[in-house]
């Protein structure tokens, strides 16, 4: 395959950034976007140039730490019926002598730090502000000995399945991190063991998810069409009934 890739570089948080143009002979279409990626840094520099800078770990879909958009879309698999992460997209997705445009996450709670990475940090403090259980629940149970309902305890792995890659902050119109917030909540509302400190995690993560910066949700949809991990819409609703029921019952139940 031949391609033509429009890449942005920034070469720092400060320094004006602006798409440059490479192009790419010979590339398999078994590669995945990654190893097409690694292809063009070992082009780059042969030629005494600076590689292109993008964050990338497992490559198995599983760390959440290669999120790019690529054609306008986060990982490239807009609205697709088997969503991926950028590592598991392989070059057969693309035609001979397509234009491929790579930009990083755009979100005002993502700083670009250089190329295609970004500074995800602000989930982090998400994260720190509640997710998480630090009630003693005494020594390990045994199996079974904490009954969860079935359907709850679906839910919450299904939720728990969120590795964090950003891709529906950046699909977001408003940079809104509300699904990622919402699985985290939803992940621990539906346990038992999260019960004691329901109320204050949900209206504490909700806090440090509007201080990060991200944007307000207004239903458009568009993290769950892009979510590698298919959360789904429904768990931003379920967060909305903890805070609501926080806020007037303070039981979050």
């Amino acid at each position: 395959m031949r391609i033509k890739l429009r890449i942005w570089r920034q070469a720092g948080p400060d320094a004006p950034g602006a798409m440059q143009t490479y192009q790419l002979d010979h590339v398999s279409e078994e590669m995945s976007f990654l190893e097409m990626l690694d292809m063009l840094n070992e082009e780059l520099t042969a030629q005494d140039l600076e590689p292109v800078a993008f964050d990338h770990d497992c490559r198995e879909g599983i760390c959440g730490m290669c999120g790019i958009v690529i054609d306008g879309a986060p990982h490239g698999r807009y609205n697709s019926s088997v969503p991926t992460t950028t590592c598991q997209l392989h070059m057969r997705s693309f035609a001979d002598g397509a234009v491929i445009d790579v930009e990083p996450w755009r979100a005002g709670a993502f700083p670009i730090i250089k190329d295609l990475v970004v500074d995800r940090k602000a989930f982090d403090r998400v994260i720190q502000a509640g997710g998480y259980v630090s009630v003693n629940t005494g020594s390990a149970p045994e199996a079974h000995s904490t009954p969860a309902p079935k359907r709850q305890a679906d839910k919450a792995f299904d939720n728990a399945t969120c590795i964090g890659c950003g891709a529906c902050v950046a699909a977001c119109p408003n940079g809104s991190g509300m699904l990622f917030t919402s699985a985290k909540i939803t992940h621990l509302a539906m346990l038992p063991q999260g019960q004691p400190e329901r109320a204050l995690r949900v209206k504490a993560m909700v806090a440090a998810h509007d201080a990060a910066g991200f944007g307000g949700c207004t239903n458009i949809g568009e993290c769950a069409s892009v979510c590698p991990k298919q959360i789904p819409l429904a768990s931003i609703g379920q967060l909305n009934r903890d805070l609501i029921a926080s806020l007037f019952k303070g039981d979050g139940k």
